[in-house]
């Protein structure tokens, strides 16, 4: 189960969804980044399933509030992201995990579609990330020599947005500056993580990615 939960950002109003692991002990935590449909079930579960791993997981609400389950809206709610009070939220979100009295510190960050690509932008531009792990998402541009933290992407073979030819120059950009970057694909469709859609859902794939990335994230939390 999830709270709603405020945090400090640059930009007023800042929430998201928090789930935290059973006990009372320390441990690491994530920043889960929305899908282009806004926080909704879906990205709370994920937050309770990063949880039950043992990760403290917050979704920072980079909609503020907004869900949507048409593809025509949320289309028109990416096009008009506000990237740089996004990327404020996500750093608020992160700042708040590290302080968390149930943290260690270690914070790590992952998304999906449009997460995804808010993910690799927050990896340029964020310092201290543990590690990050985008799902199928690639921002409009971004300066990749200066991820530092250790990355792990997930893309679909037929993905006519965040194609893995993209992904592919990314790790290139990455590992030529001295990084390094893991690059999964996957013989699926966009958003083939997402249980709630049918119509893309792989399940195989699904588990393998999700085993890959827990495994990855822990290994780089630890």
């Amino acid at each position: 189960m999830t709270t709603r939960v405020e945090f400090t950002s640059k930009v007023a109003g800042a929430s998201g969804a928090l789930a935290l692991p059973d006990g009372d002990g320390k441990v690491p935590a994530i920043v889960v980044i929305q899908e282009y449909w806004g926080v909704n079930d879906h990205i709370e579960g994920l937050c309770e399933r990063f949880a039950r791993e043992g990760f403290l997981a917050i979704a920072p609400d980079i909609y503020r509030g907004v869900i949507t389950k048409d593809a025509a809206e949320a289309s028109k709610l990416l096009q008009s992201l506000d990237w740089g009070r996004a990327l404020a939220d996500v750093a608020g979100a992160v700042e708040y995990a590290r302080a968390h009295p149930r943290s260690t510190g270690k914070v790590a960050i992952t998304g999906f579609c449009m997460g995804g690509a808010i993910t690799l932008l927050a990896a340029t531009q964020l310092p201290g990330l543990a590690a990050a792990v985008p799902f199928y998402g690639v921002p409009p541009s971004g300066e990749w020599s200066k991820i530092t933290c250790p990355v792990q992407a997930h893309f679909a073979a037929t993905d006519e947005w965040a194609k893995p030819s993209i992904g592919l120059d990314i790790q290139k950009a990455v590992q030529l500056a001295g990084g390094a970057m893991e690059l999964n694909v996957y013989d699926a469709k966009h958003a083939f993580m997402n249980d709630t859609r049918p119509e893309v859902y792989s399940p195989a794939d699904a588990k393998l990615a999700w085993d890959r990335a827990i495994t990855f994230l822990k290994q780089h939390t630890a």
